[in-house]
């Protein structure tokens, strides 16, 4: 069986969302896992309700601050960093995510694969609520890199996904924008050969707070890795290597 799970939650003022964000962990989590919270500063609201949460006797979660630089990106890095188990599930301090996921990632992981991806666009995914542009932009990037790369995910932009260790300490991160760095990891598994893997996921808007994404300003850094992941298959398709094999006479 897969090992212990470190779930990463990067946060930004999530004092309305984050005590039910982590009830909800435990409620649908029954692997051994660690919760490491990691915030930008001291005056975020998230910490007086999470502090009091933790003194309440729960000791599975724990505190880190983002020594990289404020930003959901450099929360992330901090948390891999930081973080002690065989595994690492990035998901989201608002609600957002779908934890009844994270059973079938273990089982995809316990099949060989090094990233797991909670899919909103495969079959059985969901994804209620959110700017329709946003949604837009998301499913047709997952949808054309799914088909036009092979990269082996219907959903490359969700930030849910599970990683193996030893992934992470293989690759650079080169991301210096918001959320991508999750959609750079998986185009460097792709190149690499590595196995990936998906489930099918939910993706709520938040109930509470105000969303940190900003899609304009984030939107040239997934350009940069959706471009990364097309020249990759044109140029192996350019070598011949995706070449059909030859009919049988």
């Amino acid at each position: 069986m897969a090992g212990s799970i470190e779930i990463i939650i990067p946060v930004y003022n999530e004092g309305e969302n984050i005590v039910r964000t982590l009830e909800e962990i435990e409620s649908k989590v029954t692997h051994p896992h660690r919760i490491l919270v990691v915030y930008d500063s001291d005056q975020d609201d998230t910490l007086p309700p999470l502090r009091r949460y933790i003194a309440s006797g729960h000791g599975m979660v724990r505190t880190e601050k983002n020594h990289y630089g404020r930003g959901a990106l450099n929360a992330i890095r901090t948390g891999f960093e930081a973080a002690e188990g065989e595994l690492c599930l990035v998901c989201m301090g608002d609600l957002s995510d779908d934890m009844a996921a994270v059973q079938a990632m273990l089982l995809k992981m316990d099949e060989g694969c090094d990233v797991v991806c909670g899919s909103r666009y495969m079959k059985g995914g969901r994804q209620i609520g959110g700017p329709w542009l946003k949604r837009t932009l998301s499913r047709l990037a997952g949808m054309t890199l799914h088909w036009l790369a092979g990269v082996p995910t219907h959903d490359v932009t969700n930030s849910f996904k599970m990683y193996r260790r030893t992934l992470l300490d293989s690759i650079q991160i080169e991301s210096s924008g918001g959320f991508e760095i999750g959609m750079e990891i998986l185009i460097k598994a792709h190149l690499l050969g590595l196995k990936i893997g998906e489930v099918p996921s939910t993706w709520r808007d938040r109930s509470g707070g105000e969303s940190k994404f900003r899609l304009w300003k984030w939107l040239p850094n997934y350009l940069h890795w959706y471009g990364v992941a097309l020249k990759a298959r044109f140029a192996r398709d350019k070598r011949g290597l995706l070449r059909p094999a030859p009919k049988a006479a």
